[in-house]
């Protein structure tokens, strides 16, 4: 659940389940009735709230979250989504050699999985302090293997079923992914043979074009289900569609003759849906790296939409309250009378243990520091 205790201010409440004694949960709906000074049960009545009590209006905060959420099913569109509420109150990209000034808004992507933005106080001086909230953008998903085709079989095999590889990232609640409308997401780099270049394109297919069901009830006995454990070689792989309709309608047209190594080791289903999303023919398509996402969008729930209902909530819910604090700050005016640096860090690769070059592990944090510090007279080597 949505926490909003922290550097940003909120009229909403937010409480989970779990996160300890129970509480109480307190919105900005207001009742129509109060609780009187008597015990009676005619006052207790009147203090329940309306079904019909509508929030909408107080829950600004939870609606911008969730709309943060849903655009963001990986950390690359995690970090485009950031970059376009930064750039829309002014933040501009940091390149290495540019020069920054007391007062200014700046923002720098590494792999564009990664975010650093700053914002710098006007009454800033040399060796005064830095003031960062870090988050990840990444989240336990399955992400599609780097060789992608799994059957083998042109009929689909045993199943008859054209499934994608997947492989699971981070520490997932994995049985929670059976039986879910999937799509997919991430970025495909593509040959522009115009320009000679590889350009990176990214891609969101926000329909249910992959599923991993379960076993019907039926194929099962009672010490079968209970005893069920995941396997995630053989369970999760999602089925994206079925071998004897790709072959009538004349889409398994798979000829490996003219394909490279890497195309032939590629779903070529997914290839093609690929190719036409993006608008480039299959044989341009020189890489990806892609996950599955449920499409199930965010939604508010609990009897006065108390709760945010979403996937991604670890860590997407600091990545958009460290966002929305840093916009709100600027936007505020504080920077006009801010003495010090003002920053959020996004980080990738938390889940499988930060030690990447985009991850909480890696030197980012420690070189914008001392870039920011040599840029405005401080020196490089200088104390924060």
């Amino acid at each position: 659940v949505l926490g909003s205790r922290g550097a940003i201010k909120t009229k909403t409440l937010w409480s989970a389940a779990a996160s300890g004694p129970r509480r109480n949960i307190q919105t900005t709906c207001q009742f129509q009735s109060k609780v009187s000074s008597t015990k009676s049960s005619t006052s207790l009545r009147a203090a329940m709230p309306s079904l019909s009590t509508h929030c909408d209006d107080d829950l600004p905060l939870a609606r911008d979250a969730m709309k943060f959420i849903d655009n963001s099913p990986d950390p690359f569109h995690v970090v485009q989504t950031a970059v376009e509420q930064l750039e829309e109150v002014g933040f501009v990209e940091w390149k290495d050699d540019e020069e920054i000034e007391n007062g200014g808004k700046y923002y720098f992507t590494r792999n564009k999985s990664a975010l650093v933005a700053f914002s710098i106080g006007e009454n800033y001086k040399p060796g005064k302090g830095f003031k960062i909230i870090g988050s990840h953008t990444d989240s336990p998903n399955l992400k599609v293997k780097p060789y992608s085709k799994r059957t083998t079989a042109k009929n689909g095999g045993a199943s008859g079923a054209i499934q994608l590889g997947v492989e699971c990232y981070g520490g997932g609640l994995w049985h929670t992914w059976f039986d879910r409308d999937l799509g997919i997401s991430g970025r495909v780099f593509v040959n522009d043979e115009e320009t000679g270049t590889i350009r990176q394109k990214m891609i969101k297919i926000d329909r249910p074009i992959l599923r991993i069901p379960n076993l019907a009830i039926h194929l099962q006995t009672a010490k079968e289900r209970e005893a069920f454990a995941v396997n995630k070689e053989d369970d999760l792989s999602p089925i994206l569609a079925m071998a004897v309709k790709d072959s009538l309608t004349g889409g398994s047209t798979d000829d490996d003759s003219t394909k490279d190594e890497w195309q032939k080791k590629q779903e070529p289903l997914l290839v093609q849906m690929l190719a036409a999303e993006l608008g480039v023919e299959t044989e341009d398509i020189l890489d990806f790296e892609l996950n599955l996402f449920d499409v199930q969008t965010a939604s508010l729930g609990g009897l006065h939409s108390e709760f945010v209902h979403s996937a991604r909530l670890d860590n997407l819910a600091s990545c958009f309250l460290s966002l929305r604090g840093l916009i709100d700050h600027v936007k505020g005016g504080g920077v006009q009378n801010d003495e010090d640096i003002s920053m959020i860090a996004m980080f990738d690769h938390e889940e499988v243990g930060s030690s990447s070059a985009t991850g909480a592990g890696s030197p980012i944090i420690g070189e914008a520091v001392k870039r920011i510090n040599h840029a405005l007279g401080a020196g490089a080597d200088s104390p924060i």
